[in-house]
């Protein structure tokens, strides 16, 4: 019952994070209640030290938030104005003001937690079979004792019949077989949630072990899902970046707003515009520094009768989106902006290698796009220009040959390839469909984090196997001599000896289970907490 407690430890500490009143802003104050009667889109103030009350969006202020209870990484995470924030987690060196987005069982705490209850309450099938050996021992207990009872009052010994009768069903008692498989689970499921792994499935948990392929999604699991600035050509790269982060400033566009981004990120910082108009399908002009400035694809180019810098084949070629530069009806040089691809993903690949595994890749992307994307991350295998509807027969034909496939994505168009798959695990920043679909759910959105729920599907099935192993050959030797089988060489089990060697097996099987805590797995940095607000 002790392991069994400290494996639901997780829950209560869990639970115990949510703070009991809020500061509720009202006009220039604030008022102090209790956490039901805060409502979306009330304004709560979070002070230097608190805990963050709901899930939410800041409006006001920066603080350093310490998130490891939800996503395992002791790293402080830096927020400001539109960054998001999650009920439990603790702001320092700063208050926040922060707009309710979800309140009580609608938070992701709440997600968090039940989800972890669910999997420690679900079934897998080790535990189904240890549960039917359990079933059988009993009956095994009952005809061995009275087998020995029979055989040994037969022979005359009464006495030695009743006695022996008595040891063979102490020494049976089902405990080990019964607690090899549950506390191990239990133990699992837990430490999972430790390290950002939440397991909603168990029998996805046990399925890790096996796999052959893990086959990931590329926008948004692998890449961030975002445009960013790749790359500058021109006579003079800084200038061409000022001109186009310039024209683009006041653009909504995501591509022009990926360069705006970018050139602030090389310390680039974009002139005034004027005059700027939208070039629907073509891209955008502004007057910049007397200058007309125009930033377009290969239409606009071919409109203006101006031909493309060479050096942008290439990019091209890699699947990237080349906008080019002409200042004054001449081409000055271009920019190029693709789907970032995420920096930990060519790690999560090269440790999922290290284990034995084949890494693959479905996307609806063009193929040279997702040939520039494989060859960059090292990934094996690639499924290109894939409809969303035939993701789930992109991952059939990945199980071709009795492969086990692991389905790692994030979208609505993921879940049915997440369903088809052995194993469904879904990035936590990922719809709620999605996550509903998967068997296991990263909370940090991190790809290496797949590496962690192999290696702990492996670990826990070691145990199983130790813990089963026991508990089968204990059994199997203790029943015979309690029934009396070695007294003809002179050892006859005492009464008491059994009931000793019983308890000694069943702490045995705890505390081999124990030694699963002493597990560690790699942990992945936290990056964007929006992972851990999809769950709920």
């Amino acid at each position: 019952m002790r392991s069994i407690a400290q494996a639901r430890g997780a829950l209560a500490a869990l639970a115990e994070l949510l703070p009991d009143t809020a500061e509720r802003v009202a006009g220039e104050g604030t008022e102090t209640v209790a956490l039901d009667a805060l409502a979306v889109d009330d304004i709560v103030l979070v002070r230097p030290g608190g805990r963050v009350p709901v899930d939410g969006t800041v409006v006001d202020g920066t603080a350093d938030v310490d998130e490891s209870m939800i996503t395992g990484e002791s790293r402080a995470v830096a927020k400001e104005p539109g960054d998001r924030v999650v009920a439990g987690t603790v702001a320092a060196g700063g208050s926040l003001r922060v707009r309710v987005t979800a309140t009580g069982e609608g938070t992701a705490l709440s997600g968090i937690m039940r989800m972890v209850a669910a999997a420690q309450a679900s079934a897998s099938r080790a535990q189904a079979l240890a549960d039917r050996a359990a079933a059988v021992l009993f009956y095994v207990a009952l005809g061995s004792a009275a087998v020995t009872f029979a055989f040994w009052w037969l022979d005359g010994d009464r006495a030695g019949a009743l006695t022996r009768m008595a040891t063979v069903l102490v020494i049976a008692c089902p405990h080990a077989l019964g607690l090899a498989i549950p506390l191990v689970i239990a133990i699992s499921t837990s430490l999972g949630a430790r390290h950002g792994l939440l397991v909603k499935d168990r029998v996805a948990l046990e399925r890790a072990r096996e796999l052959d392929v893990v086959v990931f999604d590329k926008t948004g699991t692998l890449t961030r899902g975002a445009p960013a600035l790749a790359a500058v050509s021109g006579a003079d790269e800084a200038e061409v970046l000022r001109l186009a982060a310039s024209v683009e400033a006041d653009s909504e566009h995501p591509l022009g707003r990926s360069i705006v981004e970018g050139a602030r990120a090389r310390g680039v910082e974009p002139s005034r515009a004027e005059a700027f108009e939208a070039l629907p399908g073509r891209g955008a002009r502004a007057r910049v520094d007397g200058r007309e400035v125009t930033v377009g694809g290969p239409r606009m180019l071919a409109e203006l009768g101006l031909d493309a810098d060479p050096a942008t084949d290439a990019w091209a070629r890699e699947g990237r989106t080349v906008l080019h530069v002409v200042a004054d009806g001449v081409v000055v040089g271009a920019v190029a902006v693709e789907d970032e691809v995420r920096p930990e993903s060519a790690e999560a690949v090269e440790r999922l290698h290290r284990m034995g595994l084949k890494v693959a890749m479905i996307t609806g992307d063009a193929q040279a796009v997702a040939d520039s994307v494989a060859r960059r991350l090292g990934v094996d295998e690639v499924a290109a220009q894939v409809l969303p509807a035939d993701k789930a027969d992109a991952v059939r034909r990945f199980q071709a040959g009795g492969r086990r496939v692991a389905m790692v994505g994030d979208g609505v168009n993921d879940a049915p390839a997440l369903a088809t798959a052995d194993v469904g695990i879904a990035i936590g920043a990922g719809t709620d469909v999605a996550v509903e679909s998967a068997g296991i759910v990263l909370v940090r959105s991190d790809p290496r984090d797949v590496v962690g729920a192999v290696e702990l599907s492996r670990a826990t099935y070691r145990k199983m196997v130790q813990n089963l192993a026991w508990a089968t050959a204990y059994n199997l030797v203790a029943i015979p001599v309690a029934a009396g089988v070695l007294v003809p060489w002179g050892l006859d089990l005492p009464m008491a000896v059994g009931a000793v060697v019983m308890s000694a097996s069943t702490i045995i099987v705890a505390a081999n289970a124990q030694l699963l805590r002493r597990l560690r797995l790699e942990r992945a940095p936290s990056h964007d907490m929006t992972a851990a607000t999809q769950p709920a």
